[in-house]
């Protein structure tokens, strides 16, 4: 059954009700068209296989992110499990509870204070040295071998070792940093069964009592890091506990790789698909920022972001909702919004309406935004100067992943 079929088929427009699978191979591969088919006949949607209404188009997800009627904290508790306890996730939601991304103000506005002094733009520039080497030293490790997969090779390494550096966790931790945060990020998909949530847990209780440790050693031995600088906080009485910095380290490094990951490889075969010499899209800094932008968003690595409502909302005629209901923004539809957009589906840097969602609006916009800019601008740019005769080996595929939205593999021939 093609993909449009399969929408027709699980459409009610009249209720505007839609049954289809996230793990539909045709929607996994391209959930594109049916982000189109969903801009043409119902751009607000419940989406039964998640519960809730979501939203496809780009002025609906910009005005919604922003609205303070709703937010990230659930204030009724863990989502109940049918038929279970809790008990096996108590790690877990220890360090959920006290995330950064997780809550409101005013525990969102002193902590996320405290965090951006790290991650504004002139203190995330400092960082362009250090970024281009390793692109560099990552290079020299496989251009001998004629073919890689850069998703290990290169689109991992840089992100993980530049957080793990900033925060002065030990580089040599960054595979174990790695297993611990794809393990709890797979807890925000919704096929997540009962081992899912214990590896999760297990992974949030190894991480938690690693950083306790490390924190320790960092309260004795102050070093020139964000964990320091948070500890520091700390001390002077700015009401970050021990806790809520767990948490947030966690957070940092889980949201300070993960992304960037997906996004790199997902931009290395956005940018091979235009063909041609890719060295073009990168000749000047201008040329290389609106690059990247537009990688961001025409194959954003997140696509789909919730809310709870926080009050009775009606948010367009027909659909209401209730205090802690939840609601689904579709950021990668957003980004292809021919409302919004121009030719959507058209790879075009020099396009004059670039405003893209995929970092979020509003008071949870991410606050490693401009990170994780500079290490796409940075890291494409030498890899493409390096090596121009970059090609794909396979065509490749991405993972059965929904909402994260990454490649399996990125093997490459140059």
């Amino acid at each position: 059954m093609s993909l449009e079929t399969a929408l027709v088929a699980g459409a009610d427009l009249t209720q505007r009700r839609l049954s289809l699978s996230p793990r539909d191979p045709a929607f996994v591969q391209d959930p594109y068209g049916a982000y189109g088919w969903l801009h043409a006949h119902m751009p607000a949607f419940y989406w039964q296989e998640y519960g809730f209404w979501c939203f496809a188009g780009f002025d609906a997800v910009n005005r919604l992110l922003r609205d303070r009627r709703f937010g990230r904290e659930n204030r009724w508790g863990p989502p109940a499990i049918v038929g279970d306890e809790r008990a096996h996730l108590a790690d877990f939601d220890a360090v959920e509870a006290r995330s950064l991304l997780e809550l409101e103000p005013p525990a969102h506005t002193r902590l996320r204070k405290l965090v951006n002094r790290a991650f504004v733009s002139r203190q995330v520039e400092r960082l362009r040295p250090r970024v281009e080497q390793l692109a560099h030293t990552l290079i020299d490790r496989f251009e001998a071998d004629g073919e890689a997969d850069l998703l290990p090779a290169f689109a991992t390494p840089i992100p993980v070792t530049v957080i793990a550096e900033m925060l002065g966790v030990p580089v040599e931790m960054g595979d174990r940093l790695v297993a611990w945060s794809n393990r709890m990020v797979a807890m925000y998909t919704l096929t997540q069964d009962r081992r899912t949530e214990e590896e999760a847990n297990r992974a949030a209780r190894d991480f938690a009592a690693f950083l306790r440790g490390y924190v320790r050693e960092r309260r004795e031995a102050p070093g020139d890091d964000l964990l320091s600088l948070l500890i520091e906080a700390s001390a002077d009485g700015e009401q970050l506990d021990e806790d809520e910095l767990i948490s947030s380290v966690i957070l940092l490094l889980n949201a300070g790789h993960e992304a960037t990951v997906h996004q790199t490889g997902n931009a290395v075969r956005t940018l091979l698909a235009e063909g041609g010499d890719p060295r073009r899209f990168f000749e000047t800094p201008d040329t290389t920022a609106a690059t990247v932008e537009e990688c961001l968003r025409i194959d954003a690595p997140l696509h789909m972001f919730t809310r709870y409502a926080y009050e009775t909302v009606e948010i367009e005629p027909g659909i209401t909702v209730e205090p802690g209901e939840r609601i689904g923004l579709l950021l990668g539809a957003a980004n292809c919004d021919p409302a919004a957009f121009s030719a959507p589906r058209r790879f075009d840097p020099a396009r004059t309406d670039q405003k893209n969602v995929t970092f979020g609006a509003g008071i949870h916009f991410c606050i490693g935004a401009p990170l994780a800019r500079l290490e796409l601008q940075v890291g494409l740019k030498v890899l493409f100067d390096r090596l121009p005769g970059l090609r794909l080996a396979e065509t490749p595929r991405y993972r059965d992943i929904y909402h994260f939205h990454g490649l399996e593999r990125l093997n490459v021939r140059f």
